[in-house]
């Protein structure tokens, strides 16, 4: 089940001379490094921005103009898919719901930045990007830094950094009203305003916007708000303080899980034999009091996460600087789905699919009226009703970096990065379905109770401090809490001189866990671990887990065209809560170790007035790591399911994995004239498992399962196959893309980009590599496509040259191509069906014709959208 993101976003830290230093560099100018330049080599107070021809990392930069020109109704993260080794997809396609990977590693594992502060939720590092809807309106710029990256913090990057850098209080004075249109009426409205400095020092900087329809997918409405407000304040040339108060409050309809390619075929309504890729299996229809057929969403999703923050630089003098940051984030929401059985066999969810793919709600309302809940023989969860999962939280920081300049070569910087977290999970109820309520035994505080209290999940919470939102008696499912803790240092060393610069970093951390059971009683709880029956306290007390890593790297400028770069690091990465108590059962587990990862990499880059290319070579390596993949569909034998099989939600944990990922990128922009200029990128890695692991599967209510066709092998044979997401996604190995910029006239520009993915590999499941037959023939390869994607944009001036009016639009895809972005599962051709009731069984898929693309049609797949389109109209005055 995927749960909204917790992570904390902090915005508007006032390390403005980084920015406006960036902002005056170009491709287009070449500079030698200077030992006066010491300031300016490597890294700048908490932003750890990567410059050109000084900084030994891989790094692509966006700037804000292209966002706005090319971003329209996308995810933001799919603005980076034209850089090398990032593939960004809309994942299921709901609002906000999109995916990334880099260098073949998951969005978990790549530090999002904002700013230069850490945004990975603390628990499982996850970042959902509907959190963020108004981030768009206020980056000055993007960079994706790959491989080890260049911030000073203690996080591990596994497959690199992408760092948000937004705009500060003491902008330009100025404003500008946006309007956005496209498809499935998308409808976007923003207000921004800068006052500029005062004399005084003062400065504010504000942003109120709406997003509002629906995506590509059916059912997938959502209403999204954001407010953005900084107030900065520099008294005189050694401090500067600014505070910013932001959040984007949002509720979409969600697709979590991925349709087979069966069901697109079998429920397109021009029933032609092409996939209808819309379709959206989690929603359904019932008949209201007026006879009208009324959709309504099983799976939702719904967070309001204020932020504020306070920043102070303090410039001691002309060698030192103390960069301050304190922040706090209250997280509220959660996101839906079912739970429970009803009627006769225990019917769930997929026993009420009609014959258009979707719920029949009238049946499942029917079916719950059915259910007398005051019947003491009634037994729990008795009624199928819809609940809201919560994952709220309260997460406190503060951040501090000392830099001190030794003498025109050397340079230091040591700092802290210290943090609190605690998260709030339990389950209420969000819709009845009919039924009167719903019968919950697990909560052993109080006796068997009814819930029957209806937590609406379109009405957004915009409280930043409540604590719970519901009372113990309204809770079901679970109810248990996180509580993290994290203090780190970290040190750094720069050196620079004439043509050559260099850097070695630093940092410990301890990172304490500790889970806590609410459904207890008597200050234990009642549900025995299953494995060694053993009953444990409510609180499991703190698990302390000590991380570090160090690297470094050197940058060589051969002359003013070619430089060199090379980069080296190990990190002693701390696994995340849901490693450390397994199973969601308050027992530490007991081959609980830090991952451990290697990476390398060396580079080139040329530059000059019209021709700029990067070429890198890298190889990294990460043993020790333990994931948890949800969002699982299992075939369980069940002598009462229709054919003998039925369909389980539920999840697996799979542990000992070692992953090598090596690969090649270039990138590269030719402008022969001014009025065009070429991008293109190729990236060609080769990411594989090494070695074997462990994986077991469970329920979504915890209960080990054994899917069809394991045999209960424990033992995943996983040693050179492809490596896959971990989820319901997909992992490239080879990405290109070229592009072409056109200004044929003042203040119009024209673009087109092609965008090639290949060998793309479905995800890894812990019911399919249980055998070495199925090693050997290794992770299911989908189909590689090609898109297309145009716009333009033009610019309108007025009289007053502070005023003018923009208008743009894009077109996504526009062959409209159908191609699979994500895989879920490794089923292939020469697989036999094994349904009882299916009239193919003991034929393979091949045999009986049930192939698309060369894919087994039983595969669970997300077709990419079709062609979409985007219109904006903005004023800036």
């Amino acid at each position: 089940m995927k749960l909204i993101n917790k992570s904390i976003l902090t915005v508007a830290i006032t390390l403005s001379t980084a920015s406006v230093y960036y902002a005056q560099e170009t491709q287009d100018t070449i500079t030698t490094t200077k030992s006066k330049d010491i300031e300016e080599v490597i890294l700048q107070g908490v932003t750890d921005i990567a410059k050109d021809r000084k900084t030994p990392v891989a790094a692509s930069t966006i700037k804000a103009a292209q966002i706005i020109e090319r971003l329209g109704n996308q995810e933001i993260t799919e603005i980076l898919n034209t850089t090398p080794s990032v593939y960004a997809t809309k994942s299921g396609g709901g609002f906000g719901d999109g995916g990334i990977t880099m260098r073949g590693f998951e969005s978990r594992n790549i530090a999002v930045m904002v700013n230069g502060m850490p945004v990975n939720d603390m628990e499982g590092g996850s970042v959902y990007y509907s959190n963020w809807t108004g981030l768009a309106d206020v980056t000055s710029f993007v960079q994706a830094q790959r491989g080890l990256g260049s911030s000073k913090l203690g996080i591990a990057s596994v497959g690199g950094t992408i760092n948000f850098i937004t705009r500060a209080a003491d902008m330009k004075k100025g404003g500008v009203i946006r309007l956005g249109v496209g498809n499935n009426d998308f409808l976007k409205t923003s207000f921004a305003y800068n006052t500029g400095k005062s004399e005084n020092g003062w400065s504010t900087s504000f942003l109120m916007s709406r997003t509002a329809g629906g995506t590509y997918i059916e059912n997938t409405d959502f209403e999204a708000y954001a407010y953005y407000f900084a107030l900065g304040w520099q008294p005189n040339k050694k401090h500067n303080f600014q505070f910013m108060l932001t959040s984007s409050p949002q509720w979409h309809d969600q697709r979590t899980f991925a349709p087979q390619i069966q069901n697109y075929i079998n429920y397109n309504p021009d029933q032609d034999g092409t996939p209808y890729r819309q379709y959206n299996s989690d929603f359904g229809y019932y008949t209201d009091a007026n006879g009208r057929r009324v959709a309504l969403a099983n799976r939702s999703n719904y967070y309001a996460k204020p932020v504020m923050m306070l920043n102070w630089d303090w410039t001691m003098n002309e060698k030192s600087k103390l960069s301050t940051v304190l922040y706090m984030s209250n997280g509220r929401g959660g996101g839906t789905g079912d739970i429970g059985r009803v009627g006769p066999g225990n019917r769930n969810m997929q026993n009420f699919v009609d014959n258009t793919g979707h719920f029949n709600y009238d049946d499942i309302f029917a079916a719950n009226q059915a259910v007398d809940l005051n019947n003491p023989a009634t037994t729990a969860r008795s009624t199928l009703i819809r609940r809201a999962s919560v994952n709220s939280h309260n997460w406190y920081g503060i951040l501090a970096n000392f830099q001190h300049k030794i003498n025109d070569n050397w340079n230091f910087s040591v700092g802290t990065d210290n943090r609190y977290y605690y998260g709030y999970h339990y389950q209420v109820v969000s819709d009845l379905y009919g039924a009167s309520g719903y019968k919950e035994d697990g909560n052993k505080n109080v006796a068997p109770y009814v819930a029957n209290n209806i937590y609406d999940y379109k009405q957004l919470s915009w409280n930043p401090f409540g604590g719970r939102t519901a009372p113990i008696t309204d809770q079901i499912g679970y109810s248990n809490d996180g509580e993290v803790l994290w203090y780190s240092g970290f040190a750094q060393v720069e050196y620079a001189k004439d043509n050559f610069s260099a850097f070695v970093q630093g940092s410990i951390s301890n990172q304490a866990y500790q889970r806590i059971d609410n459904f207890v009683k008597d200050g234990v709880t009642r549900q025995p671990n299953p494995t060694t029956g053993q009953i444990v306290n409510t609180k499991s007390g703190f698990q302390n887990l000590f991380g570090y890593n160090v690297k470094g790297g050197a940058n060589y400028n051969l002359d003013e065209k070619n430089n060199v770069f090379a980069n080296i690091g190990y990190y002693s990465k701390q696994p995340f809560l849901n490693s450390v108590f397994p199973s969601n059962f308050q027992v530490v587990n007991p081959s609980l170790t830090n991952e451990k990862i290697f990476s390398a990499e060396v580079g080139y880059g040329f530059r000059s007035s019209k021709f700029n290319a990067s070429v890198n070579l890298y190889r990294t390596e990460w043993r020790d790591r333990w994931l948890r993949r949800g969002s699982q569909v299992f075939d369980v034998a069940d002598p009462s399911a229709p054919g003998g099989i039925a369909k389980v939600n539920g999840y697996s944990e799979v542990s000992g994995i070692t992953q090598v990922h090596m690969g090649v990128e270039v990138e590269a922009t030719y402008k022969p004239i001014q009025l065009i200029e070429f991008q293109g990128m190729l990236s060609y890695g080769d990411y594989r498992y090494k070695g074997n692991a462990t994986g077991t599967s469970f329920d979504d209510n915890n209960n080990p399962v054994t899917p069809v066709g394991t045999g209960g092998n424990g033992t995943l044979y996983l040693d050179g196959v492809k490596v896959g997401g971990s989820s319901n996604n997909s992992i490239p190995q080879v990405t290109a893309s070229l592009g072409t910029t056109i200004r044929p006239v003042k203040n119009l520009s024209v673009y087109g980009t092609w965008r090639y993915v290949g060998k793309v590999y479905s995800s890894l499941d812990a019911a399919t590599f249980t055998t070495i037959a199925n090693q050997e023939r290794g992770a299911l390869q989908l189909p590689d496509f090609n898109l297309f994607d145009v716009g333009a944009s033009f610019k309108i001036k007025l009289k007053d040259v502070s005023q003018y009016f923009t208008v743009g639009f894009n077109i996504y895809n526009l062959l409209d191509t159908t191609y699979i972005q994500d895989g879920s599962t490794n089923i292939f051709g020469n697989d036999k069906i094994t349904a009882n009731n299916d009239p193919d069984k003991g034929k393979t898929y091949e045999e009986a014709g049930r192939m698309y693309k060369g894919i087994a049609t039983a595969n669970r797949v997300f077709f990419g959208f079709g062609r979409t389109w985007a219109a904006n109209l903005s004023f800036n005055f």
